[in-house]
């Protein structure tokens, strides 16, 4: 980092994605570019307000000055309460337009068709004064029980919407959106939301901007990420003096919510909250951007053909009133009569219980989520998950703690664990011998990219809190404790003595990180003596290096034989699981003062050769407890896992071994990927490029070399013949094509895990980005999915969760389909088509459709897994639908089919104990009517409105058949019951009993018997639906009887 001066740190973000913050940021930089060449119109143009913006054209030392800033003390505490008073740096979210939220839930789901059932009805009650049709009270009942159910059900959508959204703010509120800032003199970590103008704020990459600040100390290879602003995913250089004078096209600023992805800088901040680009931008571009989830998307396509067939057979049914029956049976049915039973076709279609369950499950989701602290952006995350077929983890942080600690010393001549250095320098009768030690300290330390928060320095090193990455924290806390007395080794009098003059900061490309230092001379303050330290990949050094360092600390040629004992030692430690650094230096020329930090950057590129190599350092990384069980689940889930990292091969391969990643012995290479593609034809479609079931499992390691080399044979045969695979040494770029490889063949969705820098860009490439909650910035606003607590077990949780919402809506369609859509229509239609009186009238299919049906399909929404869940092959997002004909099958032929004949059978079972045969009821048309077969017109109505409620009730309670049935795809109700045992669902007993409940109020009810003419029934018809119900139940074990005992059979292909 070039010398000039220091600057301010991070806020909270205020949004994204979803505001249109892009197009506005575009509109608004053109607009600035206009105002600041006009007179300015209005003040509280955002246009204005940003045009209005200097910092970035003044001096360094004149914005420290505008700012009553310090460039190395920062602000002092005085300054800093005063300035609080300005409020928080927290910007804003935009105001919610609750009218438009309002008519979502009022005319969402399939409550649009319940408006039009309610129009229509109360159009047919002006049509229904005597002797026109039926009586008014029936009809107005209908309307106002149209009118309960749009409100109920609108009530319960905003219900659950404010519900799950609650729950996913409390989950965001404990991310911490952290700063470094320099206040007093000491740099600290302080909340974002605390942040103040005038503050210096210290950046390094991965971290997010949290303030609007002009950089004032800047790295040369400083860049940073503005997509969230821009949309444009090219990285931007940071520059100390301006590129223009439009303040969001200049170079020298830092914007709220955009990334430091490369370089370290210092900023001071000028804008703070909604006084911010970003804060100004949300209030311009509104409300977020709604967007439905897969399930959503896949419930609306079934909504909308379920609607459409409602509205089909609705006009159908009046046009065959119109110009059938009305002229053929005058007197079979009045226009207000055809009306209102037409409104069946409405209601009978409607699986009004699903839209519910969907948004039921959201809540379901949000709660499972919230227990595990896992942040999920957007609950369509979770959907997704379940149909993951491959996951590509990085190593360090998530497959690994992240919590490095230095291990192993070698040098040219010794080896040393760390807990022996001590003691053997004071055992030692010439501790000479070990001056080596001297220069690993000093590159450790001043070659370190990581820094300690002032505010824990009177801890014990172990216990202080650094900001930096792992690899650099594991180096600090090990210089830092270092302490050699007989050799001088000492941190505070180290950073006295050297002074810091140029660093090229550690990035994934080079794979090191170089420092050049100072030693001034206390007696000459001029005399300087200026050393280059390097460290970084062993690999990638080694070939810089022409020499090395001995024990006692003289310098040496690098031999062949010394490369490959150093070769050898770096295997060995890698093949345990270590990560191996090398530490080089090499005396070079002071810099010259002036030079632009590009220009020093190229010399010091030009430096990189004849390095002495001092020694190699084994840093390690311990596997997190939870990640091998969970890899376990996973793969048994039939998900593919597959490790990407930059690391070396064999720490990679290491790793993977002890986390069950590589279970096989042999291990193939880019050549065997070679040979394999030369003999196979590559397939035309795509989508059938994956491992076979009864392919032995095969496993791969490449490196970012081979990666940079494969072509699409090669590709063909890795995604479509490797279980297990390992990417070592690749760059962002290459993690990046990996997932988009992967994603275009096989029909795979692809997740990806990590917490650095290099891996945002393969998390927004992914179908999935899971981030760690300690990872960098970058990572987390890329992902999809925050691990709050580094709880790599919450993946496969997020998978069974994901498959259970899927499986359990399913089951939900299954069951409210055969009674709803089948035996209410198979109702209508007998009475359109076959002249008979209705079985079931408008009122009790709709109070059937919105109570009843409701009631037991939420109890399925809370059914636990099935033992197989999570041993089913991944979903296929592309043709596993929500609905298909399998689904069809069972609820027009097998469960519906059962359904509605029991519900028939029984009308006409009552109708013939009253003396009224089957040619009797069918086909009577208009002649039902006083004096049919010798009864009154009352008491043939009786008849109906008794048998009507025999159909309704019969209806209801068989469902119990097709709702136990339904719980389980394959497994007996007897190992999985509802009462107890791991399936138990209480639930689902409590739905059963409301059900009948409801049947009894409506039934018995004085006021129910009064406007909608339900009548008491005869006992025997409360008991023989418990026998169909039984009987539905029987036969669907009988089918998974056979599905579980032929797996190949007819029926097990048919199988849901």
């Amino acid at each position: 980092m070039v010398d000039t001066t220091p600057s301010a740190e991070p806020a909270e973000s205020g949004s994204g994605k979803g505001y249109g913050i892009q197009v506005a940021y575009r509109t608004l930089s053109v607009r600035v570019e206009e105002n600041t060449k006009a007179t300015s119109k209005s003040p509280l143009d955002p246009a204005d307000a940003i045009a209005s913006i200097d910092a970035h054209l003044l001096s360094v030392d004149e914005v420290y000055t505008r700012y009553s800033s310090h460039p190395t003390v920062g602000l002092e505490l005085a300054a800093v309460r005063r300035r609080e008073r300005d409020g928080k740096n927290v910007i804003s979210p935009p105001p919610t337009v609750y009218w438009k939220k309002t008519l979502n839930y009022v005319f969402g789901g399939f409550n649009f068709l319940m408006w039009i059932a309610f129009i229509l009805t109360i159009a047919s009650a002006v049509l229904s004064y005597k002797p026109l049709g039926p009586p008014l009270p029936f009809v107005l009942g209908v309307a106002v029980l149209l009118i309960l159910v749009i409100i109920i059900s609108a009530a319960f959508y905003a219900l659950v919407d404010w519900n799950a959204n609650r729950i996913m703010k409390s989950i965001k509120s404990l991310i911490a959106h952290e700063a470094a800032v320099i206040r007093d003199g000491n740099q600290q970590i302080i909340s974002a939301a605390d942040i103040v103008v005038g503050d210096v704020a210290v950046l390094s990459a991965g971290d997010r901007v949290p303030a609007d600040m002009r950089v004032v100390q800047a790295s040369s290879d400083l860049r940073f990420d503005r997509s969230l602003l821009t949309g444009e995913s090219e990285m931007i250089p940071g520059a100390l003096d301006a590129t223009s004078d439009n303040a969001l096209e200049t170079r020298n600023l830092a914007l709220t919510s955009t990334f430091v992805v490369q370089g370290t800088c210092h900023g001071v901040v000028f804008a703070t909250g909604d006084r911010t680009v970003m804060g100004r931008l949300v209030k311009m571009s509104g409300e977020t951007k709604f967007k439905l989830t897969t399930i959503q998307r896949e419930v609306w396509f079934f909504t909308k053909i379920i609607s459409c067939l409602a509205l089909f057979f609705f006009c159908l049914s009046l046009l065959l009133y119109g110009v059938w029956l009305r002229t053929t049976y005058p007197g079979y049915d009045t226009t207000s009569s055809a009306i209102v039973n037409s409104i069946g076709c409405l209601t009978a279609f409607v699986p009004q219980g699903l839209p519910i369950c969907v948004a039921l499950s959201l809540t379901v989701v949000a709660r499972r989520m919230a227990k595990r602290q896992v942040l999920v952006k957007n609950l369509a995350t979770i959907e997704t998950l379940g149909c993951m077929s491959v996951l590509c983890s990085d190593k360090t942080g998530t497959l690994t703690a992240g919590k490095m600690m230095v291990e192993n010393i070698a040098f040219l001549d010794d080896i040393f664990g760390v807990d022996e250095i001590n003691e053997r320098v004071a055992k030692a009768s010439n501790p000479a011998v070990f001056s080596v030690f001297k220069a690993l300290h000093q590159i450790a330390r001043l070659c370190n990219g990581a820094k300690f928060d002032a505010t824990t320095n009177h801890l014990p090193v172990q216990d202080r809190t650094i900001k930096g990455d792992p690899t650099d924290t594991a180096l600090l806390r090990f210089s830092e404790a270092l302490s050699i007395p007989e050799l001088d080794v000492d941190s505070s009098t180290l950073q006295q003595e050297y002074q810091k003059k140029f660093e090229i900061p550690f990035n994934s490309r080079n794979k090191w990180m170089l420092s050049v230092v100072s030693k001034v001379n206390t007696s000459e303050k001029n005399a300087e003596l200026t050393w280059m330290f390097v460290k970084g990949a062993p690999d990638v050094l080694f070939p810089s290096c022409t020499s090395v360092l001995q024990g006692d600390g003289t310098v040496v040629t690098l031999t062949s034989r010394a490369r490959q004992m150093f070769a050898t030692l770096q295997e060995d430690w890698s093949c345990r699981g270590q990560r191996v650094l090398v530490l080089c230096r090499k005396p070079i020329e002071q810099i010259k003062a002036g030079l632009p930090p590009n220009d020093v950057e190229d010399l010091m590129y030009a430096e990189m050769c004849d390095l002495t190599l001092v020694g190699l350092i084994g840093i390690c990384d311990p596997p997190r407890p939870d990640v091998s069980p969970s890899i376990s689940i996973i793969r048994r889930a039939g998900v593919r896992v597959f490790m990407v990292t930059g690391d070396f091969k064999l720490t990679a391969l290491a790793i993977a071994r002890q986390v069950g990643i590589i279970t096989q012995h042999v291990v193939n290479t880019i050549q065997d990927v070679r040979a394999a593609a030369s003999e196979k034809v590559s397939p035309k479609d795509y989508h059938l490029i994956k491992p076979s079931e009864d392919d032995d499992i095969r496993s791969l390691v490449l490196t970012g070399e081979d990666v940079a080399s494969l072509t699409t044979p090669d590709w063909n045969v890795i995604v479509g013949t490797y279980t297990e695979i390992v990417f070592a040494r690749t760059t962002p770029d290459q993690k990046m094509r990996i997932v988009e490889e992967i994603k275009a063949r096989g029909d795979n969705t692809v997740a990806v895990t990590g917490d650095g820098v290099n891996d945002a860009p393969a998390l927004k490439a992914a179908d999935i980005g899971v981030a760690m909650g300690s990872g960098s910035d970058v990572a987390k606003e890329a992902a999809a999915l925050i691990l709050l607590k580094n709880d790599f077990a919450s993946i496969p949780v997020a998978i069974e969760m994901g498959r259970l919402v899927f499986d359990n809506l399913k089951k939900v369609t299954l069951y409210l389909m055969p009674a709803g859509s089948y035996s209410e229509f198979m109702a209508v239609l007998a009475n359109v088509l076959l002249g008979m009186q209705i079985p079931m009238n408008s009122y009790q299919q709709v109070c059937y459709c919105i109570t009843n049906d409701v009631i037991m399909s939420i109890s399925l929404m809370y059914e636990k897994p099935e033992w197989d869940l999570m041993q089913r092959k991944p979903r296929n997002a592309r043709t596993d639908r929500l609905t298909d004909w399998r689904l069809f099958f069972h609820v027009y032929l097998f469960y519906g089919l059962m359904l509605w004949p029991c519900a028939m059978a029984m009308w006409f079972l009552y109708m013939s104990q009253q003396g009224l045969g089957f040619y009797d009821v069918i086909l009577t048309f208009s002649r039902w009517e006083d004096g049919w077969q010798g009864y009154t017109l009352d008491q043939l109505t009786q008849f109906v409105d008794v048998g009507q409620c025999i159909y309704y009730v019969t209806v209801a309670i068989g469902q119990y058949g097709t709702l136990l049935s339904v719980r389980n795809r394959r497994v007996s109700i007897l190992q999985s019951n509802p009462l107890w045992g791991p399936r138990r669902n209480l639930l689902v007993l409590f739905g059963m009993s409301g059900t009948v409940l409801i049947c009894i109020v409506n039934l018995y009810g004085a006021g129910f018997q009064q406007v909608f003419n339900t009548r008491p029934i005869p006992g025997m018809f409360w008991g023989l639906p418990f026998t169909f119900a039984l009987g539905i139940l029987l036969m669907d074990e009988t089918r998974k009887t056979i599905v579980r005992r032929y797996p190949k059979s007819l029926i097990a292909w048919l199988a849901w």
